[in-house]
């Protein structure tokens, strides 16, 4: 025998040897949570300090393993369990440790107390109160069950007697619904016969119907037909005129265009010769057609060295100075030959600052080409006063933009071709246009 709190003794060596009844474990779960109130943090195991501020409720809810565990592992606190029970359930807890239990307790309940308290033949008090749980479960499933039999034995009788009461109602309208369907299958055969006089008469209107439809269609497409020609022909007729007309326009309008530029080209180089030559305003005198030198007259050698170098900016001054001159820049190759470390919209807003100042110095007119295939975007640009400035198309580069400005233009007319490029450069030489390089055009813009 071990020594217990407050001079009783619990026998050594009784186990059970199954499971506590589930009921006599609620039971002492419950029991145990009540208890746990009372403890401090300290007297209570490791396991269960975390539960000690739960409500009863609660430690039951989440603690009650723990709390079954820590009984059976820790004689300690069960002891501690033990004496709170003794104060809480004082006439029970003394019966069982006597061994004169009260007839009309509840097994469940001296069970669960046996089990905390341990006094000797407690385990029989566990298995015996675990027997009688089990037995008056069954006395209550066996009451149950006798119930639910008679109940379900008057609803079987129940069911008969309202299936004989419907069997008899299903004879009797089964009865009236063959009557009914003789009726109907005869009613059915004349409503048949109708039918099939009028799907053969329907068959025969469709006949005629769709022979009238063919004939319609027939005559609608040879309509339609005929109207489709007679409109092609109008469109065609109407087109042919058009085009006349505005070949017509187009043929005067560009002719006169090029035939005035070319005529003002010639007055303006006429009065610049007779400027550039100081011609008096009298007539010419016979004798003057004399060959002699004239003290003070200009000499062949002064003419000479009036000839400039390709690489002089006084030579494109010259070449502007010609009357209705027309200045067409390659953009990129002059922008990338002077300035090619500058993004590309700064190189285009410097040449054409420049190109706007020799506008206004010289009055040629200048156009300067850009290649469409280098933006990433459409360009937002406002060409300065005096400067015309052209992308290249999709698919075609500024080059033969270029060559096409220098086709345009009139035979005869001073075109000015900036770039450094040697193809562009022949290409527009071939066309009449007087190539300069690239270099020239920068110098003439630093020397502004």
């Amino acid at each position: 025998m071990v020594e217990r709190t407050g001079g009783e003794r619990t026998p050594e060596g009784e186990t059970l040897d199954r499971p506590l009844p589930e009921k006599v474990r609620r039971r002492v779960v419950a029991l145990t949570g009540d208890a746990l109130g009372g403890f401090t943090v300290a007297e209570l195991p490791a396991p269960l300090r975390q539960y000690a501020r739960f409500t009863p409720q609660r430690r039951i809810k989440f603690a009650g393993n723990a709390m079954a565990a820590s009984l059976e592992s820790a004689p300690a606190f069960r002891q501690r369990v033990a004496e709170r029970l003794r104060e809480v359930l004082p006439e029970l807890s003394e019966a069982v440790e006597d061994g004169t239990l009260p007839a009309a307790a509840d097994p469940v309940d001296v069970a669960a107390v046996a089990y905390v308290l341990r006094p000797e033949g407690w385990v029989k008090l566990v298995a015996a109160a675990g027997e009688e749980a089990q037995r008056a479960q069954a006395e209550r499933a066996g009451e149950e069950a006798q119930r639910e039999l008679a109940r379900l034995r008057e609803e079987l009788a129940q069911a008969r007697t309202a299936e004989r009461t419907g069997t008899e109602q299903l004879r009797t309208e089964l009865e009236a619904v063959r009557k009914e369907a003789d009726v109907l299958r005869r009613r059915l055969r004349s409503a048949q016969s109708d039918v099939k006089r009028g799907e053969a008469e329907v068959r025969r209107m469709r006949a005629e119907l769709e022979a009238a439809r063919s004939a319609a269609a027939t005559e609608k497409a040879g309509a339609e037909s005929e109207a489709r020609r007679l409109r092609a022909r109008l469109a065609e007729a109407e087109s042919a005129l058009e085009a006349g007309r505005r070949a017509a326009r187009e043929g005067r309008s560009v002719a006169d265009m090029r035939l005035r530029l070319l005529l003002d080209t010639v007055l303006d180089a006429a009065q610049g010769l007779r400027r550039e030559l100081a011609l008096p305003p009298v007539a010419h005198r016979p004798a003057e057609g004399v060959e002699a030198v004239e003290p003070g007259r200009m000499t062949p050698k002064d003419i000479a060295r009036r000839a400039l170098a390709e690489d002089d900016p006084a030579l494109l001054d010259q070449l502007l100075a010609l009357p209705q001159a027309h200045l067409v820049v390659d953009g990129y190759n002059v922008t990338k030959t002077g300035y090619p470390s500058l993004p590309l919209e700064k190189q285009r807003l410097r040449l054409l600052g420049g190109l706007a100042g020799l506008a206004a110095q010289t009055g040629a007119e200048v156009t300067c080409v850009f290649d469409g295939a280098e933006l990433a975007a459409p360009v937002l640009l406002a060409p300065p006063r005096g400067v015309r400035v052209l992308f290249s198309k999709p698919g075609q580069t500024a080059d033969e933009l270029i060559r096409r400005l220098v086709r345009a233009e009139p035979p005869g007319r001073p075109v000015v071709v900036v770039s450094a490029d040697r193809e562009v450069a022949d290409g527009v030489a071939a066309a009449g246009a007087r190539p300069v390089a690239s270099v020239l055009l920068l110098r003439r813009l630093g020397r502004t």
